[in-house]
């Protein structure tokens, strides 16, 4: 694997070439194995930042029915803005985490002062929303606009550090190199298709324990496979 454009005295990128062909592999393989969701049905923008949101530090599994009763009572931005605080902690109840309830309310007012119900069309905007912070403003923007935006969670990080056999601090989502990998991953085609990838590859195959060598299409190049010690 070449590794070039330095980016400080310790760190390399991996080349554009290395992340077209490992982009180029995991979307073959979520061709075979990606994850259906209801939400994933679905390109509306606040349809999916909802979802972004009940999804936050919660396994996907939880969210389904949730996400599901959610929208058979709220339509629109306009509802939730006008529910009660009461019902919609009762609906989110399952999911806990109490400060969803009042965020999901506060992201509803202001997209409909603000944005007429709609949801921003930037990462700048979004990131003022309540509850908004990259990951979230980067997945609306690449899965429900399409958009060349990139998203970074713990998963992804550890993916590109086995992977790539990239150095990352304590808090891997907010280094530079591992953004600008992250970035050059979601700047191919079909960048909808490339993160909900990467997704349900770290979430499938590259797991923090014991992740499934056998089945992983990026093993011949892996560092972390080649080696065995790089331990995340």
């Amino acid at each position: 694997m070449c590794l070039s454009h330095q980016t400080n005295k310790s760190e390399s990128l991996p080349s554009d070439r290395d992340i077209t062909s490992f982009r180029r592999v995991i979307m073959r393989w979520f061709d075979k194995h990606g994850r259906d969701f209801p939400w994933r049905r679905s390109e509306d923008p606040f349809k999916l930042l909802i979802a972004e949101m009940m999804l936050r530090r919660t396994r996907a599994d939880q969210v389904k029915e949730v996400y599901t009763k959610f929208f058979e009572r709220y339509h629109d931005m306009k509802a939730i803005a006008n529910a009660s605080k009461e019902e919609l902690e009762e609906i989110l109840y399952p999911l806990g985490l109490k400060w969803r309830s009042p965020a999901f309310q506060l992201v509803a007012k202001e997209t409909t002062e603000k944005y007429n119900a709609g949801v921003p069309t930037t990462r700048e905007e979004l990131k003022k929303l309540p509850g908004v912070g990259e990951y979230i403003a980067g997945a609306v923007l690449s899965i429900a606009y399409g958009k060349k935006e990139w998203i970074v969670d713990s998963n992804i990080v550890r993916l590109f550090k086995r992977y790539f056999g990239i150095k990352t601090s304590k808090e891997g989502r907010r280094d530079k190199h591992v953004v600008e990998i992250a970035r050059s991953y979601a700047s191919g085609r079909n960048p909808r298709k490339a993160n909900l990838a990467i997704l349900d590859f770290t979430a499938l195959i590259c797991t923090p324990r014991n992740p499934k060598h056998d089945e992983c299409p990026l093993r011949k190049d892996c560092r972390y496979f080649a080696t065995s010690t790089l331990g995340y």
